[in-house]
This record gives C-alpha cells, sequence and structure tokens, in this order.
C-alpha cells in the first residue's frame, strides 16, 4: 500500500519530544537487554533518536514504536560489533607487544649470556649459575663448590660488576 506525505511522521520539535518521552523507556529496557550496559544502551537510544531527527524518515505513525526499537536494535549491534572490533584490535596490538618484548628479552639474555662467557672466569659463571639459576644461597653455593660464602660474595660482586662495566660499553 503506498502511503502519502500525510501517512507518515512529520513532526515539530514538540511532536519530537512527546515522542522521545513516550518510546524512551522501551527504546532503554530493549537496548540494555542486547549490549547489558547502561551507558552503551543510553547511548544507543539517543543515537537513534539523532539519527530520526536528523533524517526524518518516512515511517508511518502506526509504525513509529517499531521503527524506533528495530533501529534501536540495531545500533545496539553496531556497538556490540565496534566493542568486539576495539577488543580484537587490543588483544592483536598486545600480542604484537609481548612478542616483540619476549624478543627484546631473548635478544638481552643472549647479549648478556655472551657478556658472561666473554668476560668471567669459570668460577665465576659457576657462582652465578648456582646462585641466580639454581637459586641457592651463598651457603648453598659455597658448600657446593667447596669455598666459603664470603667467596661467593665476593665471585657475585665481582661478575656483577664486570658485566654492569662491560654492558656500559656496549651502550
Amino acid at each position: 500500500m503506498l502511503r502519502t506525505q500525510r501517512d507518515t511522521m512529520d513532526y515539530n520539535k514538540q511532536q519530537f519530544e512527546r515522542l522521545f518521552k513516550d518510546n524512551y523507556p522501551h527504546m532503554y529496557r530493549m537496548a540494555f537487554s542486547v549490549v547489558e550496559n547502561a551507558e552503551d544502551a543510553k547511548d544507543a537510544v539517543h543515537q537513534v533518536f539523532v539519527q530520526m531527527w536528523r533524517g526524518k524518515p518516512q515511517v508511518a505513525e502506526e509504525s513509529v514504536r517499531g521503527y524506533l526499537l528495530a533501529a534501536t536494535r540495531n545500533q545496539c549491534l553496531h556497538i556490540l560489533r565496534s566493542k568486539q572490533l576495539q577488543r580484537r584490535l587490543k588483544e592483536e596490538l598486545q600480542r604484537e607487544t609481548d612478542e616483540q618484548r619476549d624478543e627484546e628479552r631473548e635478544e638481552l639474555l643472549q647479549h648478556l649470556q655472551q657478556v658472561i662467557e666473554d668476560n668471567l672466569t669459570e668460577q665465576d659463571r659457576r657462582v652465578l649459575k648456582l646462585h641466580y639459576e639454581d637459586e641457592m644461597t651463598y651457603a648453598e653455593t659455597a658448600s657446593a663448590l667447596g669455598i666459603s660464602s664470603s667467596a661467593v660474595n665476593k665471585h657475585i660482586t665481582r661478575s656483577l660488576v664486570k658485566i654492569r662495566q662491560t654492558l656500559k660499553i656496549a651502550k
């Protein structure tokens, strides 16, 4: 059935305010049930009214509520898709950042291992390995190597100074 201009919504500011007041509660409830977030539900409903005011769609008066609910549902789906896309982009960015960090960490560890190999004595390397990698205390390290705890302290202190100096020069 063809509709004439008289059969469609043609509203002024007061009529639009009445339309808003009459339909907002229904639209908000429906929007909230879809997006499950009060702010997003409000945004969806307001966006529909903004689009309706600007576009003044040709909708028969008896179909306005159905139109508004359908438009609200569509706006909610748009919001959900946008949030899902934002979430995926954020996850991808985080994954890339983590991978980059892992690569940088691996490079640093390789460089550190090379510095240790090139600049420390065999005994220094053994002390560091037992203390840092095997997580032994000074006393446990001393016992395992047959040296005193103070000797372990001296090896660790001297080794860390050499490593720091070498890394500082390498920068």
